[in-house]
């Protein structure tokens, strides 16, 4: 079984002290292939040269997340186009997006950040890989002027409600699902919704590392996710959609690779 893990946070500090060892951990349980997250100007430069080191397991995104909006420098779109122009392995513009839930940035510059991003990815005719928190009106708003035009686009760690994801679908969008549906305590209804979703539009991720799953058995001390945890994240929707899992993780390597443009071998 192999498989592909569309979101990794690698960059972060988290990371920093052993990140080889955490890539090397996801390969042994057939995490082959893992996106690193964008998430400013700094840390897309930065996952961009590891995915550059590490040609034949990483790829990366570049982007400005709406917490680091309110730093983007006067001249970020030259930059990620160029990131995505330049490096091979940089296969999609983003995390981008809108967060109204910590409003680490102001809501107006969110909202510029975010279109700004996603005109870039309809002219570089890119993957768009997308952030919403309690935003949905707003994301939708400035989202459905460009989504005819838009190559694809993902709305990665979905947390919403069955409403939002039929409007995402509508829209055409992919939709990622992270550790969140092993929660008991808030992730029962998204996980539920994991059977709504096409089975060609699915993808999955970690968020690592963020989000351990809380049903993992001898969760780490340090109660860091990792892309290793990956296949428990497919087991669970596998278990909810009650199809097997091989065949779900072909499905969701066919999915990655079309979302990405990812030149793979099929699984």
């Amino acid at each position: 079984m192999k498989l592909i893990d569309v979101g990794i946070n690698i960059t972060n500090k988290q990371f920093a002290a052993d990140y080889r060892a955490v890539l090397a951990r996801a390969l042994d349980h057939g995490v082959e292939v893992m996106i690193a997250t964008g998430t400013n100007m700094h840390e897309s430069k930065l996952a961009a040269e590891l995915a550059q080191e590490f040609s034949s397991c990483l790829y990366s995104t570049a982007g400005i997340h709406p917490h680091d909006a309110k730093e983007a420098p006067d001249n970020f779109i030259a930059q990620l186009q160029q990131l995505f122009t330049q490096y091979k392995n940089v296969v999609a513009i983003g995390e981008c997006g809108l967060d109204f839930n910590r409003d680490f940035s102001p809501r107006p510059i969110q909202e510029r950040i975010f279109e700004q991003q996603v005109e870039l990815a309809v002219e570089l005719n890119a993957p768009l890989f997308m952030h919403q928190r309690d935003a949905h009106e707003r994301f939708k708003a400035i989202i459905s002027p460009y989504q005819t035009n838009l190559s694809k686009a993902v709305v990665h760690c979905f947390t919403g409600t069955e409403s939002e994801l039929y409007d995402y679908l509508d829209m055409g969008f992919y939709i990622g699902f992270t550790g969140w549906i092993c929660d008991e305590r808030r992730g029962l209804a998204v996980k539920e919704l994991t059977k709504k979703v096409p089975a060609d539009r699915l993808l999955i991720e970690t968020d690592a590392p963020f989000l351990l799953p809380r049903d993992l058995v001898n969760k780490p001390k340090n109660r860091r996710n990792e892309p290793a945890f990956l296949p428990h994240i497919l087991k669970t929707i596998a278990q909810e959609r009650q199809v097997d899992e091989l065949w779900l993780a072909a499905q969701l390597w066919s999915n990655s690779c079309d979302f990405f443009n990812l030149d793979l071998k099929p699984c």
